[in-house]
């Protein structure tokens, strides 16, 4: 199971702009959670391990910081062409079964991926409230085959820092997990 690591968006960095589709057949804008006092950003898919690894911390996540004030986006950005397990349709089916209660988008043209430099799944992006980035790292330490739960330790410290008006540390450790899917001849530079 080769793994990637991600360097995102430059701290500070605005959230780029996007609309894209989720899996009931809604848009979901960036501007949909201009009023949040935070908003987190997953790169994922359904299919790498890394994910579900963590896919059930996601959900609890989502379900304990959305009524917070938290705006929560999930993003694939994966060829379905050549993996179909990622496709809009099988995306429904993942939200339903994981219990996901934010939106999990599908991102056709890469194009949202590449603005915000996401490279792998899992990536955990967390804006303030001024959508300005303020963490670009992993949910914890764990790994698949860790024997190791995943806690969300390093992303739910990020979301309190945010949520309490505290300054989340610059030194962050980096999201791990399989590289974005690209399409042929997709790939950034």
């Amino acid at each position: 199971m080769p793994h990637t690591t991600t360097d995102t968006l430059p701290l500070g960095s605005i959230a780029p702009d996007f609309a894209l589709p989720d899996t009931e057949g809604k848009t979901v804008c960036l501007a949909d959670f201009k009023n949040k006092k935070a908003l987190l950003v997953m790169w994922v898919c359904n299919h790498c391990p890394y994910v579900v690894h963590v896919a059930e911390q996601m959900a609890k996540i989502g379900q304990e910081y959305q009524p917070g004030g938290v705006g929560v986006v999930a993003i694939s950005s994966n060829d379905v062409t050549n993996y179909p397990d990622d496709s809009p349709a099988k995306m429904k089916e993942e939200k339903a079964k994981r219990g996901y209660t934010f939106p999990y988008l599908y991102d056709e043209t890469q194009s949202v991926a590449k603005a915000y430099k996401a490279q792998c799944t899992p990536t955990f992006l967390v804006f303030d409230a001024q959508q300005k980035l303020v963490y670009s790292g992993q949910m914890d330490d764990t790994r698949p085959k860790s024997g190791t739960p995943a806690t969300g330790a390093d992303l739910r410290s990020a979301l309190d820092a945010v949520l309490e008006g505290k300054t989340i540390p610059t030194t962050q450790k980096p999201a791990v997990g399989c590289s974005i899917k690209w399409k042929p001849g997709n790939a950034p530079g």
